[in-house]
């Protein structure tokens, strides 16, 4: 059985899914904990789902997150599907640092790719289905701004502005090689 909970957060309401304590789903929707239920595969699907009052490790990570304790969601394990490239994308952009920000080439660098794979490394923030522990919104486009983001670009702002990371429009002058 896949247990979900819903926090509020200044972001908007954070809606997770874990089975025995590991996410398999997080993300800022009022929509609720099925809208993020039904971006699973079929397979976990059929587990059913249940709403939780206290998913326990994430949720605390979660409340230290927001009360500075930036390092918080770190810890917290985490799976979901993808190709062996997406999976070493997805381990890569878990070790960008709350307060950093990285291009999607450097992304793809840090993967150990070509930094012609940026695209790659886009769909992999794409169709990142745990945000914000896997922190696809601390990946920026070297020409500069935001870029996109599933949740929208005012929660992405607000994340990188809680975790203290340099203003979009500053990576653009770090150059087209970041």
């Amino acid at each position: 059985m896949i247990e979900a909970q819903v926090l509020d957060t200044p972001a908007g309401p954070l809606a997770m899914l874990a089975r025995e304590g590991v996410l398999l789903a997080a993300g800022f929707t009022a929509a609720g904990p099925e809208e993020m239920f039904a971006r699973l595969s079929p397979e976990v699907r059929a587990e059913g789902l249940v709403l939780s009052d206290d998913l326990g490790g994430p949720a605390r990570a979660v409340r230290d997150y927001l009360d500075g304790d930036l390092a918080a969601l770190d810890a917290v394990p985490v799976e979901q599907p993808g190709t062996p490239t997406r999976q070493r994308l997805l381990a890569a952009l878990r070790q960008v640092p709350a307060g950093v920000t990285i291009s999607y080439a450097e992304l793809a660098e840090r993967a150990g790719l070509p930094r012609t794979a940026a695209r790659a490394a886009g769909s992999a923030c794409a169709r990142n289905l745990i945000a914000p522990f896997v922190p696809c919104h601390r990946i920026l486009p070297s020409t500069g701004g935001y870029g996109g983001y599933y949740y929208g670009t005012p929660v992405k702002q607000w994340l990188l502005t809680h975790e203290g990371a340099p203003a979009a429009e500053r990576l653009r002058t770090r150059g087209q090689d970041r």
